[in-house]
């Protein structure tokens, strides 16, 4: 039986990862009296009386949405809310079990911008959080931003920024193998997405100075037109200092580093081969890389970074949203701020530590050590920044 085969065996056998279960038995008629009418009356006139206390009362405070359109899940594109169900279901059991957050998925049935942010306010009193997920570029930069400006609670949208921090975990260990300097290196992503402009943003706010964002038609630069958006030209106008235009492979030659978070086969060993000495490849797409692991380093790749699980240093979103959403929640932060995203990326790459070789610049999967580390620095984060409402961190 192949991996298919039995993931939808075991599906069938469970309908569905995730149970909502009561944290304590209803044993006798007084339990009734106490966990619902009339004893359920006392707490909801305190809230009533002071809305913090929700957090006190009831789960909120440990409660996460992860909303969808299915407009992009995984790598398979517009699969519509029904067949996106399986993946946030899987989300919440990593939730729970990583972080032990609970976590409820919510597929919605439009794609409205308006729509989906409407309906995420409106449920929004029911949750401590909000886990944005395959909601497809340029309508989740919208989303996110206008779910940011008008809710209390962290609003996260985990394709961008939890790509975006465990991408630059591992490149900052990357940097280090090979001796460069972050504000040295010339970094080129291949694909201007969620993910994509996520990681672009927040490379530039850890140090990178030359760095490139490449699409279908190529590099993204100030004064293009063809295939913008607001999104793409905000990054040209903060990238690419030199103006260049070209191909993915005109950008790579002479490059540092390349991360690529695009499709299947865009990039070659010749191309791996123009790229600077001791090149570092991070080949992301899902399911399939741009470029294998054996063919960039049978072109000389000195570090090399998949999505895959069957190879050394997996880039996975499992090392960083965990442990932001913990830490934000511990201390009731209204927002996942930029220097939350930096805490999380210098945590996660700092637990490498001596062990540190080409095999090995990113934490594994399921290195249990992460969530904690990653709260502990996302909540001391907010705390600093002055966004948390409680002082526990």
């Amino acid at each position: 039986m192949d991996c298919r085969e039995e993931a939808l065996q075991l599906h069938k056998e469970l309908k569905g990862k995730i149970e909502i279960v009561p944290k304590r038995p209803l044993r006798d008629q007084h339990d009734l009296s106490l966990l619902y009418t009339p004893g359920v009356a006392a707490p909801s006139l305190e809230i009533n009386r002071d809305p913090d206390l929700v957090y006190e009362y009831t789960a909120k405070g440990n409660t996460v949405a992860i909303v969808t359109d299915g407009t992009a899940v995984l790598g398979l594109g517009d699969l519509g809310p029904l067949a996106a169900l399986p993946v946030m279901e899987g989300k919440a059991l990593l939730f729970n079990v990583f972080a032990e957050i609970n976590a409820f998925p919510l597929c919605l049935a439009t794609s409205d911008p308006d729509e989906v942010v409407s309906t995420v306010q409106s449920i929004a009193p029911s949750f401590g959080g909000i886990n944005l997920e395959d909601i497809a570029a340029p309508a989740c930069f919208e989303i996110e931003r206008r779910l940011k400006e008008s809710l209390d609670i962290p609003v996260f949208h985990d394709d961008q920024h939890g790509t975006a921090v465990v991408v630059a975990a591992g490149l900052v260990n990357a940097l280090k193998l090979t001796g460069r300097r972050i504000g040295k290196t010339k970094v080129v992503i291949s694909g201007a997405g969620a993910a994509g402009v996520a990681t672009a943003r927040l490379f530039l706010r850890l140090g990178v100075r030359h760095l490139l964002v490449c699409d279908r038609r190529g590099v993204v630069f100030p004064g293009r037109t063809a295939g913008m958006n607001p999104y793409k030209q905000e990054i040209a106008e903060q990238t690419n200092p030199a103006g260049s235009s070209g191909s993915l492979a005109d950008a790579l030659r002479g490059a540092d580093v390349f991360v690529g978070l695009s499709r299947v086969g865009l990039v070659t060993r010749e191309m791996v081969r123009t790229m600077a000495p001791d090149p570092i490849v991070f080949a992301l797409a899902n399911p399939e890389p741009e470029i294998s692991r054996t063919d960039a380093l049978a072109a000389g790749a000195a570090v090399v970074a998949t999505g895959g699980s069957e190879c050394p240093n997996q880039i996975n979103n499992v090392l960083a949203f965990p442990g932001i959403f913990r830490g934000a929640l511990d201390v009731r932060a209204t927002d996942i701020n930029g220097e939350m995203k930096v805490a999380a990326t210098a945590a996660i790459s700092e637990l490498v530590g001596d062990d540190l070789s080409p095999e090995y610049i990113i934490p594994r999967a399921l290195d249990r050590r992460v969530v904690e580390i990653v709260a502990g620095a996302t909540a001391a984060a907010a705390v600093k920044s002055g966004i948390n409402r409680s002082p526990r961190h």
